[in-house]
Formats: C-alpha cells, sequence, structure tokens
C-alpha cells in the first residue's frame, strides 16, 4: 500500500527537519505541480530537462543536481523506506553505483514519501548501507518535476541534465513474483547508451512498485474520516498482518502511517490484491473472507477523494487485543525446525529448505491448537509442517502452516488431529529474501487435548495430480484430478496449491446422482498467498460422490514470474516445477473411543 498526503509538512518530518532542508528550484520546476505536469502531449518524460535543485540529504547536509555537473550521467532514484519491492533492489543499487562510479556516472536518491520521516530516512540508508546521498523531498516537489510515481522509480540523466530513461531497475523483481537473475538490465543498458552518445534502445519502462506518499494540495474535507471509519476499516480488515513485528512491511495503525498510504491502498483493495482472498464472489461460502465490502471500498474512495481527513481522534475505535507472543493458548509443546539458524541472503532465489524433528512422542497425541511461527516473518514465504506416521510418506495432511493470510489452528472442544506415537515432524521452509541478510529459525507450537474429550478427529486429504507435463510456451494448460469418497465425509475447509505457473484453480463436487456443483473457485491463483478457505458450516460429501479439482498452468512468456517458458515442466518440490494439490480438511467420529471413559471438558 502507498501514499497520499496531508497539508502541513512539519507534522511530517517536524520543525528541526524543516529548517535544515534548504529547496531552491527553476521555473520549469515550480511549473511541474503534478507528476503529470512533467509529462509532454504523449503522456512521456523523455527529453524534459531537469533544472537544479538543493534538498537535505539524511544527514542534514544540503544537496543540490550541480554537485554533480562534472558527471556524464546522472542515475535519479526515488526510493521509499517501507516499500518491498524498493528494498529488494537497494544491493542492486549499491554494485550498480559501485560499478559505474569510475566511468562517469553519479547516483544520488531522493525520498517523496510524507509518510518517512527525515529520521526514518537516515536509519534506512545505513540499514542498507547506501554509497549515494539520500534527499529528503518534502511536499514532494522534485518528484512532481521529474514526474514519479512510484518507488524504486529510477531516472537517467544526461551531461545536459535531460531525461533519457526512466523506469525499473531490472525485470527480475515485480509485483508477486521474482526471478532467478534479470533477463534485461534496463537501468544499466539505458546508462552504457547515454555514455556512448547513443539513443537509449528502450527509454521508457514501467515502474512497479509503492506509490510515492503525496501531498495534497487542498483542505482535507468531508464527514468520512479516519478517526469515525477509516480507522476501524484498518483495523478489521489490515492490521493483523500491518502492525509492529508482523509480516507486513509497515503498520497501518495510526493517522499518520496510513494518510502516506492512502493512495496506494485505494489501488490494492480495488485491484483486489489486499486483503489476499482469491476465491470467486458467486462462491462465496467462507467463514474467513477479509475483503472489503462494496460500502467499505466507497468509504475508501470518498476518503481519499476528500484529502484524507483526520477527524476527532475522540471517535477512534478500540483497539484489538492480539496475543503476547502466540495466537492460541500456552504450547504444551514447542518445537524447532532445527538447533541453528538458517541463514538467508540479502537477495536471490533461495531452494526450498526441509528439516525432520523427531518430537519424541511415545504415545498419541491429540492437538487441538496448533501455531506455525516464523524467526523472521519479513522473508518467510511459507513454512508447512507435516506429521509423517510412521512408515508414512513425508508429505500430506492434515497439516499446520505458516503463510500469509494463515491464522492459527484452533478446533472447537472434542474434535482435534491425531499425532500417532512415534511421528516425526516435516517443516518445508520457502524463504523470499527482501533485501537485507538475515536469519531464521522457525517453530511450531501445540496445545494438546485430554484423549477422553476428544469425540471427533481432524483429518485430510488431496485430491491431485503428480503425472504432469506442462507442454513448453502453454499459457493454458489443463491437469484435472478426481477422488472417490467412500463413505459420507464432513468437508470443513479446502487449500488449493500449485506454484509460480498456477493460474487457477476449481474444486467441484459430483453428486451420486450425476449433478454437480462448484465448492471453490480460484479465477486467479497467486503463489504467494497459500490460503485455507473454511466453510461457514461443514459440509456433508456424500458416500459415491466424486471431488473433481480443476487446474490451469501459465507455462508462457506472458507469466512474469515463469522461470522458463520453453522447458516442458513436471511435478517436483522445487518452485521451479510444478505441483497440483486439492488439500481439505475433514473431520470424523472416533470410533475408538470407550463411552465409559469419555468425559466432558478439555482444552479450548
Amino acid at each position: 500500500m502507498t501514499p497520499l498526503l496531508h497539508q502541513f509538512a512539519t507534522r511530517w518530518f517536524g520543525p528541526l527537519a524543516i529548517a535544515g532542508l534548504t529547496f531552491s528550484v527553476g521555473v520549469s520546476l515550480a511549473a511541474a505541480a503534478t507528476p503529470d505536469a512533467a509529462k509532454d502531449s504523449k503522456g512521456s518524460r523523455i527529453g524534459r530537462k531537469i533544472e537544479n535543485f538543493t534538498l537535505s540529504d539524511s544527514y542534514g547536509t544540503e544537496r543540490s543536481l550541480d554537485d554533480l555537473k562534472d558527471k556524464k550521467a546522472i542515475v535519479v532514484a526515488f526510493l521509499g523506506t517501507e516499500c518491498p519491492l524498493a528494498n529488494l533492489y537497494m544491493p542492486r543499487l549499491s554494485q550498480l553505483a559501485a560499478q559505474l562510479e569510475t566511468q562517469g556516472v553519479g547516483f544520488l536518491a531522493i525520498n517523496s514519501n510524507q509518510q518517512d520521516s527525515i529520521t526514518e530516512v537516515n536509519t534506512h540508508a545505513k540499514k542498507h548501507n547506501v554509497p549515494f546521498p539520500v534527499l529528503k523531498d518534502p511536499g514532494n516537489k522534485i518528484a512532481d518535476a521529474f514526474g514519479a510515481e512510484r518507488t524504486p522509480e529510477m531516472f537517467v540523466l544526461d551531461g545536459n541534465r535531460v531525461i533519457r530513461y526512466t523506469g525499473r531497475v531490472d525485470d527480475q523483481y515485480g509485483i508477486g513474483y521474482q526471478k532467478a537473475e534479470a533477463v534485461r538490465k534496463d537501468l544499466a543498458v539505458a546508462v552504457e547508451e547515454v555514455l556512448a552518445g547513443k539513443e537509449v534502445s528502450v527509454p521508457e519502462t514501467e515502474a512497479l512498485g509503492c506509490l510515492i506518499g503525496r501531498v495534497h494540495r487542498s483542505e482535507p474535507t468531508g464527514d468520512v474520516t479516519y478517526s469515525n471509519q477509516i480507522a476501524r476499516i484498518m483495523r478489521d480488515r489490515c492490521v493483523e498482518c500491518h502492525r509492529e513485528g508482523q509480516l507486513a512491511p509497515f503498520a497501518l495503525t495510526e493517522y499518520d502511517e496510513v494518510v502516506g498510504w492512502a493512495e496506494m491502498i485505494q489501488e490494492v483493495v480495488h485491484e483486489q490484491r489486499m486483503p489476499p482472498w482469491f476465491a470467486a464472489k458467486e462462491h462465496d461460502q467462507f467463514k474467513n473472507n477479509p475483503s472489503l465490502t462494496e460500502e467499505e471500498l466507497a468509504t475508501v474512495d470518498a476518503w481519499v477523494a476528500n484529502g484524507c481527513p483526520e477527524g476527532d481522534p475522540k471517535q477512534l475505535p478500540e483497539p484489538l487485543t492480539y496475543a503476547e507472543g502466540w495466537g492460541i493458548t500456552t504450547p504444551d509443546d514447542v518445537f524447532y525446525q532445527s538447533e541453528k539458524e538458517f541463514e538467508i541472503p540479502a537477495e536471490g532465489v533461495v531452494d526450498y529448505q526441509y528439516y525432520t524433528v523427531d518430537p519424541g512422542w511415545k504415545e498419541d497425541k491429540w492437538i487441538q491448537q496448533a501455531e506455525v511461527k516464523a524467526g523472521d516473518p519479513k522473508v518467510v514465504h511459507h513454512v508447512i509442517v507435516f506429521i509423517q506416521e510412521p512408515g508414512g510418506q513425508p508429505f500430506g495432511a492434515p497439516q499446520m502452516a505458516y503463510a500469509p493470510g494463515m491464522t492459527p489452528r484452533r478446533f472447537p472442544t472434542g474434535t482435534a488431529i491425531r499425532a500417532k506415537a512415534g511421528s516425526v515432524l516435516v517443516f518445508q521452509n520457502h524463504y523470499t529474501p527482501n533485501g537485507t541478510a538475515t536469519k531464521d529459525r522457525s517453530y511450531v507450537g501445540f496445545v494438546y487435548a485430554d484423549p477422553k474429550t476428544v469425540t471427533h478427529e481432524v483429518m485430510g486429504g488431496a485430491c491431485g495430480q503428480m503425472q504432469l507435463e506442462i507442454p513448453p510456451n502453454d499459457p493454458n494448460h489443463k491437469v484435472i484430478a478426481r477422488k472417490l469418497f467412500l463413505k459420507d465425509t464432513l468437508l470443513l475447509g479446502m487449500n488449493p496449491h500449485m506454484h509460480v505457473r498456477g493460474k487457477s484453480f476449481k474444486y467441484e463436487l459430483q453428486n451420486p446422482d450425476g449433478t454437480t456443483e462448484v465448492l471453490l473457485d480460484v479465477p486467479r491463483y497467486d503463489f504467494n498467498w497459500q490460503l485455507w478457505y473454511m466453510l461457514k458450516e461443514p459440509r456433508v460429501i456424500p458416500k459415491g460422490a466424486r471431488m473433481i479439482c480443476t487446474a490451469f498452468y501459465d507455462n508462457s512468456a506472458d507469466n512474469p514470474g515463469n522461470p522458463d517458458p520453453n522447458r516442458e515442466v513436471n511435478w517436483g518440490e522445487q518452485t521451479f516445477e510444478e505441483m497440483m494439490f486439492g488439500f481439505y480438511s475433514t473431520i470424523k467420529k472416533r470410533t475408538d473411543l470407550d463411552p465409559s471413559e469419555t468425559k466432558t471438558g478439555g482444552a479450548e
């Protein structure tokens, strides 16, 4: 989520930052009041001359464009401290700056976000060891002059300070995908061509990432305010992840934070990128759907259109209370993936990591609550913990998981997962580097039920296909799997699983009488979000019915996350391979319990 702005600059940067910041521009900069004003009649910024400007850097030192007047070319990077995509590219920009410095190229970064204070900019620059100046742009006037809209967004100026390139760094990272390496290094190529005196072959590319948090030029107005309406939407839809110490890269718990991300919030909720939920609306029968209602969407639109007024803080809702450390009650057992932490590099692709842990279960355990926790949630894409029975397969269901959008597994009194004596735990860890090298040691906590209180066992299964042969360059390859139910079964929820070529996934139920109905339709599958879709009420699948799972894969070059569209793809555990599993969760009544030994109660 990203930008928007308020009108009093001192509120964002503080009097010390404002006092130490000088801003002077030529007439051409003052004329650029919005990003669009910096574009020509064709919507391009190429060919625009940038006049001198002076800003304070993250240490309070004044810097101007003229400081680089002896440079043959200048790279100007618009960045934000909390934008995930911008942070992924920090190591890359530092490397490029070091490589190109000897060729007479200057680098500088500009932060125009209202929500990023000068202190945060300074901390961010130190954290990423940025070797070039990072300037603060109050009121986003320099961003307007360039026509910059997002972070990260790159501009290459020639010796005359004319824009010759604008857009992305390269094509390795994007919204919801990352490639093993860049195919086209757009920024580096543009600089080389400028230095050689050539026309830039691809002068404009699309800059993906976060919208710059701009300041509104008019007084905020209207009855829709942050305090009265927007804070409630954030609390109910966003704050579970967007708070300190959680998975999301920034918090949305205070007005000063939310106002800077307002337009980005508006963008992602309308595109249904946030909150993450991908079930088709016409088949929505799930109790854990976090999506905004049409009324809530309209409220966000009205708030942004009216300049994001804060309103009366006395109208703020009561904040939700979150458990300290756990989303379950105090665990009876906690098991770590390994004795040592796993090191995650700042960038690149990390293979899946697997760990087998012996919990030492000498007797059956009944798991009523389970929570998988990431050691460093900022780099853990998902952790799945499988219970492998003696002599059984290493992967299967039921399983516990940590992934964006997932909540701890908590079952009602009398219902639990059976872990048979002698079972081991298998951890499957998937890491996504975020621009900073770090370490992880993930773990799982269990709350056990008294076996005598458990009347129903949580089961699981999968309707899947392991014989995958996805042809090269096929944009819409279809795979079908079927599962016959030999007895009446109570279905609790579903969890479709594919990898980066996954396009859509549908669960259907074919009844014994031949009629077919949709259980779950995910028309836009996203590998980045491993979601369970939990039914509002358990659904009876009658004996003789079939679950039919249909998956489509995009193995074409049009799929930005496709590692290689020119190869046939088969089943495999790695991300560059593919899977097709329609996991599901069920319950059944215990038949091994002696009624004379049963008792009421049990863990909640």
